[in-house]
């Protein structure tokens, strides 16, 4: 689910299960930023009874009753949607131990904090620590890159951004204006969706490869938010997750270790190389080129020209 259609389902559960008395349309168009950015009434409409659905999926129970003006009013009584009292064991409080101590760095190590105290409460003794519960088992997700903080606020404001951006096949990165969608984190690498407005397409962004800072721009988005964004879906397809084809290439011993983990077939050949048989796909020449001198294509022909094609735009520039 995009960020901001996250928050306008909470801004709009909280107005009302917060409400003493059904409120209107009109008066949640009125309390509800998001809506009020709706270019018409039509459009309001549309995306308020989306929302509603949306929520009552969720689980939450919405009323629909007539207010004292004779118009249509709405909200979600605390009675009706009160949960039952949460009870956990010790290996089910260490886990969501684990959950809240997963995000360490940025803004929302707070809010992990906060949430580990408030399970604290709920049963996960003071002595016990969620990594001495599970072992030597210590999950972090890393946020090394200076890109994901404004990235994740641009995402969470939809608010265009422009970065510099350096592509795996590129000596030298180039300006991109992205209008920002999601940020997710996929086999410990981060990557934004979003919409690029020079290409006038959906784009994904590894940060690892975006240089400089991001800065932000005053106008408002181009192109529609959509509800799913595949990010991973996306990356796969690079990666060669949705392969249905072999390739065969020759790896150095001592490097190459993602490609290792997909291979289906390793043979050592001796002089310091083994021949790996691994799945391909879309994009496997983009992933390959990342390996430089330590890959050499065999075969199928085709890959094989693609790597080299991109190894000498890189050396061109």
């Amino acid at each position: 689910m995009a960020i901001a259609k996250a928050e306008r389902l909470m801004n709009l559960a909280l107005c009302l299960l917060g409400t003493r008395r059904p409120l209107s349309k009109r008066e949640l168009r009125e309390s509800i930023e998001a809506y009020l950015e709706a270019s018409s009434d039509d459009s309001f409409n549309r995306m308020f009874e989306r929302d509603k659905d949306d929520l009552r999926e969720l689980g939450l129970v919405i009323e629909t009753v007539e207010n004292l003006d004779g118009e249509v009013g709405y909200l979600a009584r605390r009675d009706s949607n009160r949960l039952p009292p949460i009870t956990l064991d010790a290996e089910e409080a260490a886990a969501l131990g684990l959950a809240a101590k997963v995000w360490q760095q940025a803004r929302l190590a707070g809010a992990a904090s906060g949430a580990l105290q408030k399970l604290r409460a709920a049963g996960l003794p003071e002595d016990v620590d969620p990594y001495e519960a599970h072992g030597a088992l210590e999950p972090r997700i890393p946020v090394h890159e200076a890109a994901f903080e404004p990235l994740m606020l641009a995402c969470r404001d939809r608010r265009p951004v422009v970065f510099d951006y350096r592509k795996a096949t590129a000596a030298h990165p180039e300006t991109r204006h992205v209008e920002p969608w999601a940020l997710e984190c996929w086999r410990g690498h981060w990557y934004l969706a979003g919409w690029d407005r020079d290409r006038g397409a959906e784009r994904v962004f590894r940060l690892s490869r975006i240089t400089g800072k991001v800065r932000s721009r005053g106008s408002s988005f181009t192109a529609p938010v959509p509800d799913v964004v595949t990010v991973r879906e996306t990356v796969a397809s690079w990666a060669g997750e949705t392969a249905d084809r072999s390739a065969l290439i020759r790896l150095r011993t001592d490097a190459g270790y993602p490609l290792r983990a997909k291979a289906t077939a390793v043979r050592e050949l001796g002089d310091g190389w083994d021949e790996l048989e691994i799945p391909y796909g879309h994009g496997l020449d983009a992933w390959l080129v990342e390996f430089g001198p330590d890959v050499v294509v065999l075969e199928p022909a085709e890959l094989r020209a693609d790597v080299v094609d991109r190894l000498r735009a890189v050396a061109k520039g």
